[in-house]
């Protein structure tokens, strides 16, 4: 696959789910198509391209050979709040076990794809690979994940239906030297990906 440049968008994809053909998932950091992911990311996402920090993954989704998604995942913020009370893993152990947990970055589904109900079956499709592939490249796995929604554009409704738990939200702080708030207050929620996540997570063995 190439990157898109500057080409006119694809046609629509208006179906159902079960009319779009076999979907395929594929991580596709250090790969081939790992520009591609970049570029669509940085042409179609609200946010743009930023370099993911610390560990990380990229994942193209596909129906037969057209991208109609993408996914960045990354290394979790070291302090939230609503993420810590809802684990209550003490300070030894958060500072232990941070690496368990995956940060969605990112998550596009392409402009021109218009399928109901893909967001959640893509969220339920990744998260049963991700602890995986992230084992494979890391050397660990992966037992929560958590994502920011800006309520200003979003109502996290494709996290609720794929059963994510609204954690609360975060202080608008930032990395704020002065501890005032700098940015809107964003959405939490959270997905275990092992259901002793929170043994797994307040060990502090």
């Amino acid at each position: 696959m190439r990157t898109p440049g500057s080409l006119p968008l694809p046609r629509p994809l208006v179906k159902r789910l079960s009319e779009i053909g076999p979907i395929e998932i594929r991580q596709v950091r250090r790969t081939t198509d790992e520009d591609l992911v970049n570029s669509l990311v940085e042409q179609h996402h609200y946010l743009r391209y930023t370099r993911p920090v610390g560990e990380h993954l990229k994942y193209l989704v596909t129906a037969g050979e057209h991208p109609i998604a993408c996914f960045f995942w990354s290394s979790a913020s070291r302090y939230l709040g609503p993420r810590d009370r809802h684990i209550g893993w003490s300070q030894s152990a958060r500072k232990a076990n941070i690496r368990l947990i995956a940060y969605q970055s990112r998550f596009l589904i392409l402009p021109w794809v218009r399928v109901p109900h893909l967001a959640s079956h893509l969220l339920g499709r990744v998260s049963r690979q991700l602890s995986s592939d992230w084992q494979r490249l890391y050397a660990h796995p992966i037992c929560f994940v958590e994502t920011f929604v800006d309520p200003d554009r979003f109502r996290g409704t494709c996290y609720r239906a794929a059963n994510w738990a609204y954690l609360g939200k975060t202080t608008g702080r930032g990395n704020s030297p002065t501890r005032k708030p700098n940015r809107s207050r964003k959405l939490v929620f959270g997905y275990p990906l092992a259901r002793d996540y929170r043994r797994l997570l307040c060990s502090e063995g």
